[in-house]
């Protein structure tokens, strides 16, 4: 009975010794590739979490500013449509023409000299 009994321990004790290497193993794996990652992803060029949230409540203060005034620039259209005669003579003296409307200007070639 004692041989048994103490051949089933020293079992017990190696596998135990194998678990421990498999999870010191396991531990050194991790490590390795979390450092091969953090390698890839600092190559990445990629933007922190921070600075994304940061730009993104820039954009929406931004947007927001933008309706406003784009709200406060249709109310002084509306409110110089219905001035009246002096508005509308007004208006017809300077064109209303937006930036997008205008045609390309191009540069006058020069003649070079022969």
């Amino acid at each position: 009975m004692q041989s048994e009994n103490r051949l089933l321990d020293d079992l017990a004790r190696v596998a135990s010794g194998a678990l421990g290497a498999l999870t010191g193993m396991r531990d050194e794996l991790e490590g390795r590739l979390r450092e091969q990652f953090e390698r890839i992803l600092g190559r990445m060029n990629l933007v922190r979490r921070e600075e994304f949230d940061a730009v993104q409540a820039m954009v929406a203060k931004a947007r927001a500013e933008q309706e406003a005034l784009a709200a406060r620039v249709a109310a002084l259209e509306k409110q110089l449509g219905g001035a009246g005669d002096s508005a509308a003579g007004a208006a017809q003296a300077t064109p209303s023409r937006s930036l997008r409307s205008r045609p390309p200007t191009r540069k006058a070639k020069r003649a070079e000299p022969a």
